[in-house]
């Protein structure tokens, strides 16, 4: 029995929980539910994230205190969590005193070990307010292009970065006033220290392959950068013990939470934390959504190994969800709180939907509504669930045969291929093992077909016949469901009840029941109601516009403003014929990786379809990190004469919009389109 300890990131206290947040929970949950059924032990532990700036300006605002308001939000965390048949083990919070424990161990490591330096940060202060701002809470006029309104780290016009002190004339977002220069002290950890480590770590298959290649490229040219860990007050969070004044940032002690939540529970059950986080008996699984791996993968694993604490055996990373192929939006109605949709729909039908989606790899999953509705009513209504509606009526007053009778060899097969399934949700490729559960589920309707139950019941001498097709239909319908158990839990649970058997273990599917009443059949899951969905979209578009603000400066300034017009005005006129010499053609992108000595440059690998690859050189490093571009699609000059440049030749040239900077966006043709068709 493996002993397992899982985690998933913290959602963080400011905001309620949506359907965005819930790919990485269920994801996590289903992997659990595995693992239990296969006879692991496997201990779940969260917590919401609960320091910061944010949390102490809404809590201002809002006239209560920090800590009223994410116990506020904890309850409501953990409502959605359970509505959805998430089940932590324990879930916590990071401002705990056992978090705050943890935190004075790793930190006193970090000291003891000479990774803690110090520097003087010129900081804006908004002097109303009594704090330091963040790049969010400034606006002001760009210093590069005189643009207005712009944000306290990048230019939305003209795309040039900078730091909120190099603003012309600045204003705080928090209390309107024009805020002030300081230097404040800060603290870094000098991850450096450990660079031969980490190299060695996020290479040796702890990771996904496609993060892997992504952090190879930071330990090739230049040093680790250090991490700031610190903020000076005022601050929500626990002041560093050895600088008075001080508190930890938000991102040091929040993964630090999974250690103190284990603590929590280990206090709880009479466990020895020790024997969670210090033995090479446990293994140590992580959930994390790709935003969030480097803070995972190179500042989290170096405290760890300096403060001698277990490292993560795996760290799984899913990508993130679109809605109809697009960000999730309040406007289209699509950014969905959890507590929305579980007014509207049966969480299973996402539990599952999700589980359709999921793979071992780095990518992003798209929640199709059209194709929610219809997959959902086809695979659990129409091929499982059916199984059970046409058949176990039939045997309500005979119950099952004694003897398992002659199937042709169904059920064996069925058995047979547990093992496949089980590894698929093993090594999450959870869309793998749907597809498996579903080719059964194919074997198991044209029997109920062909034995036709329906029309054996009216034949009084065909009572042992109809008995017996009933208790095979039964079986390969319960087989099914132990499979899907894990992802659908709710239905695990009433298929218990009609056989009078729960379903715990996944060596049941193994042995088929005989001889045993079944209980009354009552509707075990509707078909999905697309009037339902529509319902929801509906509300939540409505609901996102009442909570918007009267006004949107910033959405007003930066919409059709003619600024990017005027910063680039169009180009002298040319013939159709200038414009017909270009071959613009659609192209894959199958690998990116980072030019390290390239300050804006990535280098793609795309295929034109078949063997056709080009290599091209892109200055899109400042807008997209290369592990999330593989995979997707772009515009290529393809005609473009190969480039010489100081990295290699550039075969192409990829078509983006947007004036630089972070504000680069790539041009994507739609779905439906492949590698090597013309554009134009």
């Amino acid at each position: 029995m493996r002993q397992l300890l899982i985690t998933s990131a913290l959602p963080y206290a400011n905001g309620h929980i949506h359907i965005g947040h819930l790919v990485e929970y269920l994801q996590t949950d289903i992997w659990v539910r595995f693992q239990k059924m296969i006879g692991n032990r496997a201990v779940y532990v969260c917590a919401d994230d609960t320091h910061g700036t944010a949390i102490m300006i809404r809590a201002r605002a809002e006239g209560r205190s920090e800590e009223a308001l994410i116990a506020e939000m904890s309850e409501a965390h953990q409502r959605d969590f359970a509505g959805f048949g998430i089940e932590f083990d324990h879930y916590g919070s990071t401002h705990s005193e056992a978090n705050r424990a943890v935190c004075h161990e790793i930190w006193a490591a970090l000291r003891a070990a000479d990774m803690i330096v110090e520097e003087d940060i010129a900081q804006l202060f908004d002097t109303e307010q009594g704090t330091f701002l963040a790049d969010r809470f400034v606006r002001g006029t760009c210093p590069r292009c005189g643009s207005k309104d712009q944000p306290g780290d990048n230019c939305g016009s003209c795309g040039a970065t900078y730091s909120p002190v190099d603003l012309v004339d600045p204003v705080s977002t928090l209390s309107g006033s024009r805020p002030e220069i300081r230097e404040a002290k800060h603290l870094f950890v000098r991850i450096e220290k450990m660079h031969d480590f980490l190299a060695e770590w996020t290479q040796s298959g702890t990771i996904p392959t496609e993060s892997a290649n992504y952090l190879k490229n930071f330990f090739l040219h230049e040093p680790l950068r250090d991490w700031d860990v610190s903020r000076p007050a005022p601050y929500f969070g626990f002041e560093i013990p050895d600088s008075p004044g001080n508190y930890w940032y938000v991102w040091f002690d929040a993964p630090i939470g999974y250690i103190g939540a284990t603590a929590e529970w280990c206090e709880r059950q009479g466990e020895k934390l020790d024997d969670w986080w210090r033995s090479d008996r446990t293994e140590v699984h992580h959930f994390i959504g790709k935003d969030i791996q480097y803070f995972h993968t190179l500042f989290w694993p170096a405290e760890l190994k300096t403060a001698g604490f277990s490292l993560p055996t795996q760290v799984h990373i899913h990508g993130f969800l679109t809605v109809d192929g697009e960000k999730m939006s309040k406007s289209r109605g699509t950014f969905i709180r959890a507590s929305k949709y579980l007014e509207h729909l049966d969480p299973e039908y996402l539990r599952y939907y999700y589980a359709t989606k999921l793979s071992s790899r780095v990518e992003d999953l798209d929640l199709n509504l059209g194709e929610f509705v219809a997959r959902v009513n086809s695979d659990l209504v129409g091929k499982v669930v059916n199984l059970a509606s046409r058949t176990a009526k039939f045997v309500a007053e005979s119950g099952l045969s004694a003897e398992y009778p002659d199937d042709g060899g169904l059920f064996t097969r069925f058995a047979e291929r547990g093992a496949e399934i089980a590894a698929a949700y093993e090594n999450g490729d959870y869309g793998k093992a749907m597809r498996m559960i579903m080719e059964l589920a194919d074997q198991a309707n044209p029997y109920v077909e062909e034995k036709a139950p329906w029309e054996l019941r009216k034949d009084p001498a065909k009572a042992r016949e109809l008995q017996d097709a009933c208790t095979v239909a039964l079986n390969l319908f319960r087989t099914l469901v132990i499979y899907l158990a894990p992802v659908l839990p709710s239905l695990a649970r009433k298929t218990g009840e009609l056989f009078g058997e729960t379903i715990t273990s996944w060596s049941q599917a193994g042995t088929p029941l005989t001889g045993r009443p079944i209980a009354k059949f009552s509707h075990m899951m509707q078909r999905v109601d697309a009037a339902k969905v529509e319902a929801m979209i509906a509300e939540s578009r409505e609901e996102a516009a009442a909570e918007a603000p009267a006004t949107a400066p910033e959405a007003k300034t930066r919409e059709d403003s003619g600024d990017a017009l005027a910063a680039n005005p169009i180009a002298a006129e040319i013939g159709i014929e200038d414009f017909l010499k270009t071959d613009l053609r659609v192209a894959r992108i199958v690998a990116a990786d980072e030019v390290p000595e390239a300050k804006k440059l990535v280098k793609l690998t795309l295929s034109l379809g078949g063997e056709s690859r080009r290599t091209v050189f892109a200055g899109i490093k400042s807008a997209y990190a290369p592990a999330d571009l593989v995979g997707r699609l772009v515009v290529v000059v393809a005609n473009l004469a190969p480039r010489q440049m100081k990295f290699g030749v550039s075969e192409g040239m990829i078509i983006a919009a947007g004036p630089g900077g972070e504000d680069i966006f790539l041009l994507s043709p739609d779905d439906g389109a492949v590698p090597g068709q013309r554009v134009g």
